[in-house]
């Protein structure tokens, strides 16, 4: 899978806000050329959840272990929450096309995948279709209670 393969699955769905940080943007420097997702069909970037899932493309200050400064290595991140983190856990933070617990967010349920390919394709979008559910189904139940119901 590469990196806008990704993106367009994610994008289709109903309801996403891809936000694709670059020079230029309001966002940090460090984002540019990262992928963020959240479930906003109101299309406004929110500001109290995190994404869904994300694509990073370089290492982050305390998150080195999965080595994103290997020429070609990007990795998905995917908030699938705590059943599916239980069910597809894997091991080693540096292998390619794997599934791992997220170097930093693993506890909170976060799953990742270096460079998803033939091995991790299927779990890799099934795991996207799962966090986006989750990250619908949070966006709903908010709405529902601002709404008072």
């Amino acid at each position: 899978m590469t990196i806008e393969e990704i993106i367009g699955l994610v994008s289709g769905l109903d309801g996403v806000l891809t936000l694709t940080p670059g020079l230029g943007d309001e966002w940090p420097e460090l984002s540019w050329g990262d992928a963020f997702f959240y479930y906003s069909p109101d299309g406004v970037v929110p500001t109290n959840v995190q994404p869904f899932a994300t694509i990073v493309t370089k290492n982050y200050p305390g998150d080195e272990s999965s080595r994103l400064d290997r020429p070609d290595t990007f990795r998905v991140n995917v908030h699938a929450g705590k059943k599916e983190f239980d069910r597809r856990l894997g091991q080693d933070p540096a292998a390619t096309d794997t599934l791992i617990a997220h170097p930093v967010y693993g506890t909170a349920g976060w799953l990742a995948v270096v460079n998803p390919a033939s091995n991790t394709e299927t779990a890799t979008r099934e795991l996207l279709e799962t966090a986006y559910r989750l990250a619908r189904a949070r966006y709903e139940r908010r709405a529902d209670s601002s709404r008072g119901r």
